[in-house]
């Protein structure tokens, strides 16, 4: 039972090597460049995305943290493209693994944090001591100040695992319950089916969510170091 229910999170293989690769290359082909003059509608609707992810995204950035656009804009495309990808039955969630979401938030924080102290060391540093903090307590919040911003790469990781492994585990479980009752007793099976359809559109809301979240948090800590 345990080797079906996580089943789908074992890093897919082909002929003994891995193609987890290949798979998070994937989702880059559903955002082809147009060469034409004017565009089709699937053209104007991802030129459209775009303009509201930097909307939302960048408004608030400074001309040195805007020039994270790019970076901001693809991030959260490629979650969300995986993430919904993944939902797609005998597919792969790269996603669901925390060492890809720990190595996609580590670099962006380091960089966050790193463009911070070359920019502005004494704002970078006076967060690690608030304003009329006694001395007392200075040694103490710096070490609690020190731990919250190492913490924050992890935080972005695990939340992104949790939430993407979490729905799948459900609609796994779910799915196999629907199936037995469906000799047991069909109307039972019925309800569950209809709770199944009712949680995979939920699914496919967290999905865009978690990759929103994902991307606003680490556009929150370029914010607060430029």
């Amino acid at each position: 039972m345990n080797e079906n229910l996580f089943a789908s999170f074992i890093t897919p293989t082909m002929m003994g090597f891995p193609i987890v690769v290949a798979i998070i290359m994937f989702p880059s082909i559903m955002f082809p460049s147009s060469k034409r003059l004017i565009n089709n509608r699937l053209h104007s609707f991802q030129h459209w995305l775009v303009k509201l992810i930097i909307k939302q995204m960048m408004l608030i950035h400074t001309p040195k943290g805007r020039t994270w656009t790019l970076m901001i804009v693809s991030l959260i495309m490629f979650i969300g493209s995986t993430n919904l990808l993944g939902l797609l039955p005998h597919t792969f969630t790269p996603t669901t693994q925390l060492s890809m979401n720990l190595s996609m938030a580590i670099p962006l924080w380091a960089g966050a944090v790193i463009t911070g102290f070359r920019h502005k060391l004494k704002s970078s540093l006076a967060h690690f001591l608030p304003q009329g903090t006694p001395i007392s307590l200075i040694p103490m919040l710096i070490i609690i100040e020190t731990i919250s911003l190492f913490i924050q790469p992890m935080a972005l990781a695990v939340r992104l695992t949790a939430n993407i492994t979490a729905g799948h585990l459900l609609m796994h479980l779910i799915g196999g319950a629907t199936l037995v009752l469906m000799n047991i007793s069909p109307p039972t099976a019925t309800i569950t089916f209809i709770i199944l359809l009712l949680l995979t559109i939920l699914e496919f809301a967290v999905a865009l969510i978690q990759a929103y979240v994902f991307t606003l948090l680490v556009s929150l800590y370029l914010h607060d170091n430029t």
